[in-house]
């Protein structure tokens, strides 16, 4: 089975149609206007095809976009060249959260999405790690993860997503303190189909965890919010100010 984000990637935007990326954009830029410093440059960790990136990048901030899959990349750069003149194309870098290497520091950094659940506990700690190392000081580190209790209540479930030529099916296990999805999508070729899969996995964090993670790699005013788009689906956002001596 592929790693994750590779065939899914061509039809990540259709089938993620439904996702309120507006209402995310205004939550994010809320937290990041409550930043002890001005914010002009922002990560985006975990850019996927770069949809939140773009509206930032819209609304005057200069967008450093990473993510581990080049193919979600692939679709992102595609993107660019619809950019209004005026706006500032985001640096897009091909590198996974836990090896993250910038040239300089940012004044925020944003990872939407839950993507710090695919992230393994030993993985986190080290993106953690380098997240305080390349946030200028007083910066804003915000992310949103699935809550514990909503993984868990994935279990056993199955999902189907589909649009005119494509299917996506999804099934869900929990396995101790991760949920595996066994992902199959089938995509119209002519009068075949063509199969492709994936698997993903979600790692379960315990806030209280990630709090302590956080202040111990530097960071305080740790914040969690159950009150952001999604809320009622277990999607908790937490913000963090980076503190440097």
């Amino acid at each position: 089975m592929s790693v994750s984000y590779g065939p899914l990637a061509e039809r990540y935007d259709l089938l993620t149609s439904d996702v309120p990326y507006d209402a995310l954009c205004d939550y994010y830029e809320t937290a990041l206007k409550r930043c002890g410093r001005a914010v002009r440059t922002v990560l985006d960790l975990g850019c996927g095809t770069g949809t939140l990136s773009l509206l930032l990048a819209r609304r005057g901030y200069e967008l450093i976009a990473a993510d581990a899959s080049p193919d979600m990349l692939s679709i992102f750069q595609s993107k660019l060249a619809d950019l209004p003149e005026g706006v500032t194309p985001p640096m897009l870098l091909c590198q996974r959260a836990e090896e993250l290497d910038l040239y300089d520091t940012v004044d925020a950094a944003v990872c939407c999405l839950d993507g710090f659940n695919y992230l393994s506990p030993g993985a986190l700690s080290e993106a953690v790690r380098r997240l305080h190392l390349f946030l200028s000081p007083d910066g804003m580190l915000a992310f949103d993860i699935l809550s514990p209790e909503r993984l868990r209540s994935l279990d056993g479930q199955c999902f189907v997503d589909e649009d005119e030529d494509t299917l996506c099916l999804w099934r869900a296990s929990l396995d101790g303190g991760a949920l595996r999805y066994g992902m199959d999508l089938f995509r119209a070729a002519g009068r075949l189909w063509r199969r492709s899969q994936e698997e993903h996995v979600e790692y379960l964090h315990e806030p209280d965890d990630l709090r302590i993670l956080l202040e111990r790699a530097g960071f305080s005013d740790v914040c969690v919010h159950s009150d952001g788009p999604q809320g009622d689906r277990g999607r908790l956002f937490i913000t963090a100010v980076c503190r440097k001596p």
